[in-house]
């Protein structure tokens, strides 16, 4: 990453200078490779009503591959909108569409292949997006959105040293949000909180669709709340939810800052709104209920997380991350190994070695646990609840002043970082010598 944060300062005046002149010019290298232009009446800031002209327009056309591709990219951004897993299929169908039908050169339509790498890694299938992505690099290499899909599945693998490449190739050729956005979670998970602020806020002045920069001041409230200043996250999930009211992420992040400011009823009306528009935060959602005492609505709101994962899995999304992470928390420990295990088969991310070695700790086999929780440090990112989880293995195991350690760096790093947690690290911290 630090090959990214070097070239960041030239970004202003080589890329958008010179490489523009090269890459844009007529003939130019970036000509070759350019998607069509979106049909004149098509938005962008009107999904729904895009994806309608599509539909009309393949009524008249059915052997478009250009706007089938199009179409199945409409239903992925719509899946992640609503949180409704229907579209994954919708989407594999339009893109399976778009690649029976060749272009006049006889190749398949190459949105249609860096499309499905974007399906694959929605359905949790980064291996597969790699191979989609390799797909499209080898036949149309300066196509920036293929190194999007290969960034984000090679961040979700845990193979790091590719996806910086990716991203660096993504820079290069397409300095923009999408790049933007990504180097700063590259950046997070190096524990550079200010190197990642500074590329958001570059981000964010990128003109583009309401969604967009809503998606990037979540992203920035995300920073804020990972970094302890729940204020400042508020601020910015309230600038997200001023340009896209319906941003579910940002409504459930407002709830979280103003659960840790003390606005606990505002708090609750959030999170009821956040998840009534998409279920991603229910356990978050329930956690908040189970530590205010009201363990019912807790458990109602775990049985919609089990529900919303079955659901996921009948359109072809296997998420053992997620289920083994709320296993270990609030249901069965043995469960959660396996599941966990399984997800560790697929990928070596530091999300998934902490959510390991929690599970393991919880199962009983602390020392195992302290070799994943050890491993979830090793970029030397700066999250508190990987800290927490590591300061409780090391008290498990006796050794006291590693605990101490590690639970007073959770605290430092966000004293808010879960509501029964940073209770109990403070507890811990008041008991051990």
């Amino acid at each position: 990453m630090n090959r990214v944060r070097r070239l960041l300062p030239l970004l202003g005046c080589v890329l958008l200078g010179c490489a523009l002149l090269i890459l844009y010019a007529p003939g130019g290298l970036l000509r070759r490779a350019e998607p069509p232009a979106v049909a004149a009446g098509w938005s962008p800031y009107d999904l729904a009503g895009s994806i309608e002209a599509a539909q009309a327009h393949l009524r008249r056309r059915p052997g478009d591959a250009a706007v089938w591709a199009g179409l199945g990219g409409m239903y992925l951004e719509q899946a992640r909108r609503t949180s409704d897993a229907a579209y994954y299929g919708k989407a594999e169908g339009a893109f399976r569409r778009s690649l029976r039908g060749p272009t006049a050169d006889g190749e398949p339509y190459i949105d249609a292949v860096i499309g499905m790498g974007a399906l694959a890694n929605a359905r949790h299938d980064f291996a597969g997006a790699v191979a989609w992505a390799e797909r499209a690099r080898a036949e149309a290499p300066f196509r920036w959105s293929l190194y999007a899909v290969l960034t984000d599945a090679h961040l979700e693998l845990g193979q790091y040293d590719q996806a910086e490449a990716a991203l660096r190739r993504m820079l290069d050729g397409r300095p923009d949000l999408a790049s933007f956005t990504r180097a700063a979670r590259l950046e997070r998970l190096h524990g550079r909180s200010g190197p990642a602020r500074d590329l958001l806020h570059r981000a964010c002045a990128i003109p583009g669709d309401p969604s967009e920069y809503a998606f990037c001041e979540w992203q920035l409230g995300e920073l804020s709340w990972s970094d302890g200043d729940p204020r400042a996250a508020l601020a910015a999930y309230d600038r997200a939810l001023a340009a896209d009211p319906g941003h579910a992420p940002s409504r459930a992040g407002r709830a979280r800052a103003e659960a840790a400011l003390g606005h606990t009823g505002q708090a609750l009306r959030d999170y009821a709104a956040a998840v009534a528009r998409s279920p991603s935060a229910v356990v978050e959602y329930g956690e908040l209920l189970e530590h205010l005492g009201d363990t019912g609505a807790a458990r109602r709101q775990y049985a919609l997380f089990t529900a919303q994962q079955k659901l996921l899995a009948a359109n072809g999304v296997t998420d053992d991350l997620a289920l083994g992470t709320f296993e270990a928390d609030h249901g069965d420990a043995g469960t959660a190994v396996r599941h966990l295990r399984a997800e560790w088969r697929r990928r070596h991310s530091v999300e998934v070695a902490d959510a390991l070695g929690w599970a393991l700790h919880r199962a009983g086999h602390h020392a195992e646990a302290a070799t994943y929780a050890a491993r979830a440090d090793a970029l030397g990112g700066r999250n508190a609840l990987f800290a927490y989880h590591r300061g409780e293995i090391e008290h498990a195991l006796g050794h006291d002043g590693a605990a101490r350690e590690h639970l007073a760096r959770a605290l430092a790093i966000n004293p808010h970082f879960s509501p029964g947690g940073a209770k109990r690290a403070r507890a811990l911290l008041a008991e051990t010598p």
